[in-house]
């Protein structure tokens, strides 16, 4: 029998398969179909940072009189839409149904009031938090150590009003990568995602239109994932999950042996159902059969670069790669 279990953020799943923030974890109902389909975890969709403002300043009548430019009156109506208090039923709701690892998630990129959401969120009776931070370096007048000092203060605000484990979901637009997330793993988090995916914009040449470019992750992004989880492991002071490209229960494990304690899934929920889950796991018990594996445990991180001269293995790769094409 194949032991499949793993530890993330402190919490023991029963594999290492997190279903990831989506709209496929935003009803407790679907939330035990995942549980039931043989999910490890569950993020629950994303309550955005705009959302918890704008219920703070509803409370305070700082509307009354249509003062909110267009976008914050967009956001006020889908506020209206899916409260504050909404999520915390889906957070209590989601525990009553299930007995896997609830996380709840807040897309953000400042600090602010909002960060004493986290207090109520532990009392709702989640398991834990991933912060879903991506703060886009586009400002050409901000000087970067300025935009990552953000990162650190909202998860330092957070830390003070929760006690529960804190992930956080973060992009590559980091000028010292390795440097910067090796910082922000010694913060006190118990887990690092990599990466989240945000909308890409694409061109529309028949309507000279600005147009989302596609929505679903494709296995090509992955690469992302297993390079840097692989150069990091060892070197930061917490646990990491693949994100983004992961469509089979293979493409799970090349990111479990490189050094993820876990992989989030969604865009291959959506394209091929929740029956897929189920695919994946005999993926991977059949892969780590034939490998005389008997427990994920034995797997995790073998592959990291740590065992190889990092500089020497990236440079002589791109020239075996390349040297055969002329």
């Amino acid at each position: 029998m194949i032991d499949l279990s793993t530890e993330y953020m402190g919490l023991k799943l029963k594999n290492p398969i997190i279903a990831a923030s989506s709209g496929l974890t935003d009803t407790a109902e679907k939330v035990k179909k995942l549980e039931d389909s043989g999910v490890g975890a569950v993020v629950l969709k994303s309550l955005f940072e705009e959302q918890i403002r704008m219920e703070v300043d509803s409370l305070g009548m700082n509307n009354m009189f249509n003062t909110y430019s267009d976008n914050e009156n967009y956001i006020a109506f889908y506020t209206k839409q899916n409260t504050v208090n909404e999520y915390l039923t889906l957070i209590k709701d989601s525990k009553a149904k299930v007995n896997i690892p609830v996380i709840a998630s807040i897309n953000c990129y400042s600090m602010g009031e909002w960060v004493e959401f986290a207090q109520k969120i532990e009392e709702a009776g989640a398991d834990g938090i991933e912060l879903n931070m991506f703060i886009l370096p586009g400002d050409t007048e901000l000087k970067g150590e300025k935009i990552e000092q953000k990162y650190f203060d909202i998860i330092q605000k957070v830390q003070e009003h929760t006690s529960l484990p804190i992930a956080v979901k973060l992009s590559y637009y980091f000028s010292g990568m390795g440097e910067i997330l090796k910082r922000i793993s010694q913060t006190g988090i118990k887990g690092m995602v990599l990466f989240n995916r945000f909308y890409n914009p694409d061109v529309d040449l028949e309507n000279e239109k600005i147009k989302p470019s596609r929505i679903f992750s494709v296995p090509e992004e992955n690469s992302m994932c297993i390079r840097w989880i692989g150069l990091l492991l060892g070197k930061v002071n917490c646990d990491m999950a693949a994100s983004t490209g992961i469509d089979d229960g293979y493409t799970a494990l090349k990111n479990i042996l490189v050094g993820a304690k876990a992989v989030q899934v969604a865009s291959t929920l959506y394209q091929n159902k929740l029956g897929h889950i189920n695919q994946m796991l005999k993926h991977m018990e059949s892969w780590m059969q034939k490998k005389g594996y008997n427990s994920v445990q034995e797997i995790i991180g073998k592959l990291n670069y740590s065992k190889h001269n990092v500089e020497l293995y990236e440079r002589a790769q791109f020239m075996k790669y390349y040297s055969s094409y002329e």
